[in-house]
């Protein structure tokens, strides 16, 4: 099977810490003291008030899909997808290692990194959180869509 070509980032200086947590297995995301919240992608100022007094934090590479897109029209099909992690940033990664037929919103993965081109990518995988801890962070952003809140969301859009 033809392999898919992937573009390999290049690390600046303000994500290097990023790249080199990767070769560890680590997946790294930024805290910002200042108003105490968490973001990705990695960057020195936070985006939600601009300064910057960010740290690095080790993210417990757990998560949800958001959101997906099965790419069907290529030799070798694949998904991409939004992930939101337990710390409650969004992520957009490839998933991997799963039937593509089998995806749902609001599956829980876990981090796996691949190596592309020297540089170890993060990917996600489908998990079941028995295997894993599960972190003390709460969860941020809008409620997980479920079959029945949905259809409470339709009913109250057609009102």
């Amino acid at each position: 099977t033809e392999q898919r070509l992937v573009k390999v980032p290049v690390a600046s200086l303000e994500c290097q810490a990023f790249f080199d947590a990767t070769v560890a297995g680590k997946f790294l995301i930024k805290f910002c003291r200042a108003c105490g919240e968490r973001h990705f992608y990695p960057r020195d100022i936070c985006p939600h008030c601009l300064s910057a007094e960010t740290e690095w934090q080790e993210s417990c590479g757990l998560g949800e899909v958001y959101s997906f897109s099965v790419m069907r029209r290529v030799a070798e099909p694949y998904a991409i997808a939004y992930v939101r992690l337990d710390e409650g940033v969004t992520v957009m990664s490839n998933l991997v290692n799963c039937d593509l037929d089998d995806l749902q919103i609001g599956q829980r993965v876990r981090v796996v990194f691949r190596s592309i081109g020297g540089v170890h990518m993060a990917t996600f995988t489908p998990t079941k959180d028995a295997d894993f801890e599960s972190p003390s962070t709460p969860s941020h952003g809008p409620p997980r869509m479920t079959p029945q809140n949905r259809a409470g969301a339709r009913s109250k859009a057609s009102e």
